[in-house]
């Protein structure tokens, strides 16, 4: 079995952290078995090296090695880039084409950012992790292949499945092994090592001096968060090699290429309005409208007591309470007047006066009635509508739709075809 460091030098890796260690050291170890392996860390900490490290040292190296950004992928065309498709199966299919899984057959593919797959496709995969059988979109004919299976993702895939966007099957076939990387804030002692190997890499880029870090500076770099890890300390090193013209990097230089420290604090809310946003403002409505039903009842029961008594005064009296929730606020002499123009008035004409109002009040509460009756519809109703309005909006440009609606292109684009807008 090749050794951790022999591994490392082999593919490039840098850092002696124990946990980056570990997990080379778990890629070795089942790289010679068919195991379904299940990379997991956060964006940047280098999770493409391990799928190559497995695939390397095991016996399908002579194989085809294939990675596929589930991600940068459009749904309407991922079934077919991974699988396949027969002539004329949709439009443009013009001939016969081979997925991923047929032509890597034999050998390894790469599966980055799977917690993005379709719900569709995820079933399709499942079939092969299980019997290594696929069918071509428009076909049906079963077809074999004998592909191992390396994915890797950077989201909470046990949140993806309590919100039904990942299969719970799925998950358990994937991560029969299941290797984490650590982020780059979590391995300190290797962040100056790999901000030197990188700032050696671009000076022989860029044929100039290589840039070096005074001890404060060092100490700025360590005290980042690093939220980017790996990618975003090359890309600060690499910035750092092309602008500054001075070779010795001081911290008040350094800092000038890192974000704030406002922006290090950890978010308080967590990526783009989501679906319970819609479900949350829905029952804000249902609350106003309840509450509304009640004060509508309220000042029937008033107006009744009124009618039935005569004695606007007595009513006063007796029903302050009531009557200071109804009208808030408002101005006692406004309540006065109104409450003297009911005494100049005859019984019959109070009587005419208060049905009136009491029909307007049930007027109201039927118009409330009919809204609540409205938000009830299907949130398929819902969703389609808003879906409708802010295309309308931007012209039809389904990015400005998106980012409006809070959901992601490719779902946005599900959503126009799923309902043939």
């Amino acid at each position: 079995m090749e050794s951790i460091q022999a591994t490392k030098q082999r593919f490039g890796i840098i850092g002696n952290d124990p946990k980056l260690n570990r997990s080379i050291e778990k890629a070795i170890q089942v790289a010679p078995t068919d195991i379904s392996v299940l990379v997991t860390g956060e964006s940047g900490v280098g999770k493409e090296s391990l799928p190559k490290i497995i695939h390397q040292l095991s016996h399908r190296k002579h194989g085809k090695y294939i990675a596929v950004n589930c991600g940068a992928i459009p749904e309407g065309t991922i079934d077919s880039e991974l699988f396949g498709h027969e002539k004329g199966a949709f439009t443009g299919a013009t001939q016969t084409r081979e997925g991923y899984f047929e032509v890597a057959d034999g050998g390894t593919i790469f599966l980055d950012e799977v917690g993005e797959l379709p719900l569709t496709t995820q079933v399709r995969l499942l079939r092969v992790l299980e019997n290594g059988e696929f069918i071509k979109v428009g076909s049906s004919k079963v077809q074999k292949t004998n592909v191992r299976i390396v994915a890797a993702t950077n989201v909470n895939l046990f949140e993806a499945i309590k919100k039904d966007k990942f299969r719970e099957d799925l998950y358990y076939r994937l991560s029969t092994i299941d290797i984490h990387l650590p982020p780059l804030r979590d391995r300190k002692e290797d962040i100056h090592l790999l901000f030197r190997k990188f700032a050696s890499d671009f000076a022989l880029k860029y044929k100039m001096p290589t840039i070096k870090l005074t001890e404060d500076a060092v100490e700025v770099l360590l005290k980042n968060r690093w939220n980017g890890n790996i990618r975003q300390l090359r890309n600060a090193a690499e910035q750092i090699s092309v602008l500054e013209q001075t070779r010795t990097i001081s911290a008040a230089t350094l800092k000038g290429y890192l974000p704030s420290q406002g922006d290090n604090l950890p978010a308080v809310i967590k990526g783009s309005k989501s679906d319970s946003d819609f479900s949350s403002e829905r029952e804000i409505l249902y609350k106003v409208l309840f509450d509304m039903k009640s004060d509508l009842n309220d000042l029937k029961k008033l107006t009744m007591e009124l009618m039935k008594s005569g004695n606007a005064n007595d009513i006063q009296k007796k029903n302050e309470g009531l009557i200071q929730k109804i009208y808030g606020d408002e101005e006692d002499e406004d309540y006065e007047e109104s409450i003297e123009d009911l005494e100049v008035l005859s019984i019959p004409e109070k009587m005419n006066q208060l049905s009136e109002a009491i029909d307007e009040s049930n007027d109201k509460y039927h118009f409330a009635e009919e809204v609540e009756e409205e938000e009830t519809l299907s949130l398929h109703d819902k969703e389609l509508e808003l879906i409708k309005k802010s295309l309308e909006r931007h012209q039809g440009k389904r990015k400005l739709a998106a980012a409006e609606l809070g959901i992601s292109e490719r779902t946005l684009y599900r959503k126009i075809k799923q309902y043939d807008l």
